[in-house]
């Protein structure tokens, strides 16, 4: 062959490797960017003498990659020659669809294994979570390099084994950045910071990530200013740098700090975003927090949650709403923590309507099937006053844990004093062991339904029987049920023998029988140990003043007047709330002049107050007098706030559908006497919720039987 012709014929050669990696690596890129359909039409279109085994690795890769194994074992399968590489793509990709055991199977066949071949399943084992046999397969490799024993030291670590990762470490060849790294965030994970830095200071070479790993984990830690110094020092800083830094200073509650870095940073990710949202609204400045919400360019479904959340513990609860209904009009995915905190809304707005709605997407989401969902779910029924639907996601589950059972008695425990303790003897037959808070629901329970005999033996049976130490609660639920029985006495001398010294919750319990049996003496001695628990709280003034001014004692009522005012108490605002079509309606006392239906809702009160003289009703004036601690002054009863909400209940909620009313105080007797009479002549059921308990009025009745 003439030198003309060997010429040719190596161009020719040239042409063809280079047309078959051409091949390869198109195939790889559109496997990378999500593009399959090209990846195989390129395959396809290839000439069989120009598809090298490159060519079919890239292609079963891409199958590997999208998803779909069973199209990668087929194109294997076809495969006319394989190699080493062919076999370790075909265990990573079984891998990296999760499936471990049939990527075992082809390594135990393979003939002609590698380092990567042992490295890969390794890799697998500890991405699994079984780093046991991880382990023992990295003892049988025949020869190991830097990535085998670096990958076998992060599943030691992943379990936090960190004695056995330093041996491991030790017995390392050699080490490069990425083990000496992967040992250092070890080592902060466990707060063992000082080993952290002696390896940190010891590393000829550190890049970002090291530097990084060093920073946050000193911020982690709660060593915020140590971390500031390194990261002033860090010779390059990248996005990851600047959020752990950032991380530091939130998660110490170092807002101001983190307010500058923020600021400071070139580049915001969504996660350093998110840390502010959560930084600024946990400590109290919501404001901040929907700021940075609002000008973010870029949310994720943890931003959503985050900001959700915010609202949810500051006591935004309409604002928790209207976010998560903006959340669904936007498209975004509902996430696991933004539904909890909205049930978490629901429960306390009682917002049934709305409560249904995200239970309806949980059932199609199919997260109802986990059982803290399915407590969450519980709860939010139970404080909405639906027993009913409570009670059949209770009974879904054959193996309940305790939180289940603790939310059942505790929603039978306000009036249904019988079912609770129905609901704690088969909690008892379950074998589920009750806790503290089991006690002080079913104590709860007899306390409001009047059984004083049960209750007693319950207290008795706690330490002895259940192996549960009284807490000061149990107590507090003791001296409410003697002082509602009327045995406001014996309630005395249980506070007097209390092995702890009694809080608030007990002296305003046995307050709260002074007043409903008139026992003035104990009540001045009550008021007197809450003014020095609470010296900011009106409420036990506002109650003695009242029992005073039932007696007539009106000098007694000008003193504390005059103490209220000197001391600069704080008296709550009634508030009553009412949610019709998923819309939260919120009255206050008096007129509501905020309403924009008030002309409608005052006349709906006319015909009330025509009908109710007619049944025979009086309004009580002893609470328009001086009760302050259930409703502000106003101008009188006929505007208490939770008569406006269930006027406008009776307007807007449709006939045979009960109306659903929350109250942040507790109801004032001439409310509970009118509402009762409310539900009779208009034959509507009426469901308040006050800050006590609930009240289910029909008929003229009642659930708490007028004992509350």
């Amino acid at each position: 062959m003439g030198h003309h012709g060997r010429a040719t014929m190596l161009w020719s050669m040239l042409v063809q490797v280079r047309l078959q990696c051409t091949t390869a690596n198109a195939i790889a890129r559109y496997a990378r960017i999500g593009k399959l359909d090209h990846a195989r039409k390129v395959f396809d279109e290839t000439p069989l003498p120009l598809r090298t085994i490159s060519s079919w690795n890239a292609m079963v890769a891409a199958y590997f990659e999208a998803r779909q194994p069973r199209e990668a074992l087929c194109l294997f399968e076809r495969m006319p020659h394989r190699n080493t590489v062919s076999w370790n793509g075909l265990i990573s990709g079984h891998i990296k669809n999760g499936m471990l055991l049939e990527a075992r199977r082809v390594f135990d066949v393979m003939s002609d294994r590698n380092v990567v071949s042992w490295t890969t399943m390794v890799r697998g084992y500890v991405r699994n979570g079984d780093v046991a046999e991880a382990e023992r397969l990295f003892w049988q490799m025949p020869h190991k390099n830097v990535v085998s024993w670096t990958v076998m030291l992060g599943g030691l670590l992943q379990e936090a084994r960190i004695e056995d990762a330093r041996k491991l470490f030790d017995m390392m060849p050699e080490k490069d950045v990425v083990a000496v790294t992967n040992m250092i965030g070890g080592y902060c994970e466990e707060g063992r910071l000082e080993e952290a830095r002696a390896l940190f200071d010891q590393m000829p070479k550190r890049n970002v990530v090291t530097w990084t790993a060093m920073v946050s984990g000193y911020a982690r830690n709660g060593r915020v200013d140590v971390a500031r110094k390194l990261f002033e020092v860090m010779p390059q800083r990248n996005e990851v740098s600047w959020t752990a830094m950032l991380t530091g200073y939130t998660h110490s509650g170092r807002m101001r700090e983190a307010s500058k870095l923020f600021e400071m940073m070139p580049v915001k990710l969504v996660v350093a975003c998110n840390e502010m949202i959560m930084g600024f609204g946990l400590g109290g400045e919501v404001d901040k927090a929907r700021r940075v919400f609002e000008e973010m360019k870029d949310r994720d479904d943890r931003t959503w949650s985050a900001l959700i959340k915010v609202y949810e513990r500051k006591g935004y609860e309409l604002e928790a709403l209207g976010l998560f209904r903006r959340m669904q009009r936007e498209g975004v995915a509902l996430n696991f923590p933004s539904f909890i905190s909205v049930l978490s809304v629901c429960a306390s707005l009682a917002s049934l309507d709305h409560g249904k709605q995200v239970h309806a997407q949980l059932v199609r989401l199919e997260f109802d099937q986990d059982l803290y969902v399915a407590s969450v779910l519980l709860t939010m029924y139970v404080k909405c006053g639906d027993l009913v639907r409570a009670k059949r996601v209770f009974d879904r589950f054959p193996l309940k844990d305790v939180v289940m059972w603790n939310s059942m008695i505790t929603g039978y425990s306000h009036g249904l004093g019988k079912e609770a303790l129905n609901v704690f003897h088969d909690m008892g037959s379950s074998g589920v062991p009750p806790d503290d808070v089991t006690f002080i629901g079913v104590l709860s329970a007899c306390s409001y339904s009047g059984k004083v005999k049960e209750g007693l033996e319950l207290f008795e049976s706690m330490k002895c029987k259940y192996q549960v130490e009284p807490e000061i609660e149990h107590y507090a639920c003791l001296v409410d049920l003697l002082g509602r029985a009327g045995q406001v006495n014996d309630a005395m001398k249980l506070v007097e023998k209390m092995p702890m010294e009694p809080d608030a919750i007990v002296w305003g319990a046995l307050l709260g029988a002074c007043r409903t049996h008139m026992n003035l003496d104990l009540a001045q001695i009550a008021v007197d140990k809450l003014a020095q628990l609470e010296p900011k709280n009106a409420g036990p003034y506002v109650l003695l003043s009242n029992m005073y001014a039932s007696r007539g004692r009106w000098e007694d009522v000008e003193v504390l007047r005059k103490k209220i005012k000197s001391r600069s108490v704080i008296k709550l605002p009634g508030c009553s709330w009412i949610e019709v079509e998923k819309k939260v309606h919120m009255f206050t006392g008096g007129d509501s002049k905020g309403h924009p239906e008030l002309p409608v809702i005052m006349k709906m009160l006319e015909k009330l107050g025509g009908l109710l003289r007619e049944a025979g009703y009086c309004p009580d004036g002893s609470f328009v007098l001086h009760d302050v601690d259930e409703e502000e002054k106003t101008h009188s009863l006929g505007y208490h706030s939770e008569k406006l909400a269930v006027a406008y209940g009776l307007l807007k909620v449709p006939k045979g559908m009960p109306i659903r009313v929350m109250k942040n105080l507790r109801v004032c007797g001439d409310c509970h006497s009118a509402i009762k009479l409310i539900a009779k002549v208009t034959g509507r059921e009426i469901i308040l919720r006050d800050a006590n308990r609930f009240h289910h009025f029909k008929d003229g009745h009642c659930s708490c039987k007028d004992y509350w």
